[in-house]
């Protein structure tokens, strides 16, 4: 019975994880992931030989997606794979608000301007399927 009961409050986590991620964000990070890299013709979610996953590489750019407040995270994965593909690093970053997410990006072009890594904007209005 006690394992049942956890096995049931764990269902109702993720669940409510998952509601709420979407609750938060217009669109998933895939499908943004997806719109830019097929836009681009990129190759999606390539599997680096440490298992790392690449977001989208192009014939020119290893490129992370992250959402603005995790600016700090696309800098370093960026970095890695542009390093591991001996490709530029790039981010993608999703903006969708440009008033809040304003400081994110002013952060993100300084290291980027310093470290050559190239940046995209992308907006859940620039979206279409």
């Amino acid at each position: 019975m006690k394992i049942f009961f956890v096995f049931l409050l764990s269902i109702i986590f993720v669940s409510s994880t998952q509601a709420q991620t979407s609750k938060t964000h217009k669109y998933y990070e895939k499908d943004y992931q997806k719109f830019w890299c097929d836009k681009n013709c990129g190759q999606l979610e390539v599997v680096l030989p440490d298992k790392a996953r690449v977001d989208c590489v192009t014939k020119t750019h290893a490129i992370e997606f992250d959402f603005a407040k995790k600016w700090a995270e696309s800098i370093g994965q960026a970095l890695y794979y542009g390093e591991i593909l001996n490709k530029t690093p790039g981010v993608v970053l999703i903006v969708e608000d440009k008033v809040k997410d304003k400081k994110y990006i002013d952060r993100l072009l300084v290291v980027a301007k310093k470290h050559c890594i190239d940046l995209w904007i992308i907006h859940p209005w620039d979206i279409s399927f």
